[in-house]
């Protein structure tokens, strides 16, 4: 086989194998918020997820663009490296947090892991994009869901001051069924496209046709589809160290809480994703989420010694994974020469 030919393929495998990553990292937190309230089951909340994600792997393509343009990888063996190199330090980091059980972001993993990439092979990055649309984005993501799921759950409180304890709390755990799978269709919409957005720079280092990724049209059918799967097998391996964080190490939630941060989470997804095609992490707007309404019982409810190592993680990530990439840029360049 032709040596470019095979870098490609492996590429691709790599790029399918980071959304797997990604699928048990970031959609175990999506549903963390149901099952530590007992909306659902472990299992029937991650094969809602899988579904879910797989259909909101389909419903747009703007942020591939968007990912597609932070750099500019070169042709040939040198772009593949690059993107293989970014791949692999994302992978490392989603790793080594899923091992500490913390919840950190596959999104700004690969981000940095394409910047750190491309700042050690010499390649542009546009570092416009990154400000007005990534960074913009991650600080905005977990503002909105902090502030709007605390707003949403005094609401709810006012609304439903005079309504019996038990029933209402009933009525918000069938709610959660609702507002988790809104998050994990959130999540497809948001991560598939992060991945497929990587292939297609490979399949285009590789001398391969396939249009320009600023038209979001030209992202093929079989590149959703194979991510959306990997994305939805990650899914249904189940990431119970983060699940355990999220839903119950760092606030004890009840069925109304969960559901306000679930709502606002999925808003701040669809409408990111949707409006400005810009890539936020689920992880971090429903993290936010959760400690915003969580905070509405008494701020001690929150695990703040908890929440601050989560937010340093938050701070590494980017960081973190450009370095990793950028270590396995020289690692590649040993190895193929």
């Amino acid at each position: 086989m032709d040596p470019l030919v095979l870098l490609t393929v492996v590429t691709i495998v790599v790029a399918l194998g980071f959304a797997y990553t990604n699928g048990f990292h970031d959609a175990s937190t999506a549903v963390a918020t149901s099952v530590a309230t007992r909306a659902l089951t472990p299992r029937i909340a991650l094969a809602m997820a899988a579904v879910m994600n797989l259909v909101g792997a389909f419903l747009g393509q703007g942020v591939a663009a968007t990912v597609a343009s932070v750099v500019v990888p070169p042709d040939g063996e040198a772009g593949l490296r690059l993107l293989l190199a970014a791949l692999l330090g994302a992978i490392a980091w989603n790793l080594l947090t899923w091992r500490a059980g913390l919840p950190s972001s596959s999104s700004y993993a690969l981000l940095g892991g394409l910047a750190g990439a491309a700042l050690a092979a010499g390649a542009t990055v546009r570092w416009d994009v990154v400000r007005e649309t990534v960074l913009v984005a991650m600080v905005a993501s977990p503002l909105v869901g902090l502030l709007g799921a605390a707003g949403l759950m005094v609401a709810l409180l006012w609304v439903f001051r005079n309504r019996p304890l038990h029933r209402t709390q009933r009525g918000f755990r069938v709610a959660q069924t609702v507002s988790a799978a809104a998050v994990a269709l959130g999540h497809g919409l948001q991560d598939a496209q992060k991945s497929a957005a990587v292939i297609v720079l490979a399949m285009l280092a590789g001398g391969y046709s396939m249009g320009t990724t600023e038209d979001s049209a030209d992202l093929p059918v079989w590149v959703i589809s194979l991510v959306a799967l990997a994305l939805a097998a990650g899914t249904l391996s189940g990431g119970w160290r983060i699940m355990r964080t999220l839903g119950r190490r760092l606030v004890d939630l009840d069925p109304a809480r969960g559901f306000a941060a679930e709502t606002v989470a999925a808003g701040v997804l669809y409408t990111a994703g949707v409006a400005f095609d810009a890539p936020v992490s689920t992880t971090h707007t429903l993290t936010a989420a959760v400690v915003g309404a969580g905070s509405t019982t008494r701020l001690s409810a929150v695990r703040w010694r908890l929440a601050r190592r989560i937010l340093l993680a938050w701070v590494v990530t980017v960081p973190a994974a450009a370095l990793g990439a950028a270590a396995m840029w020289c690692a590649l360049g040993l190895v193929l020469g």
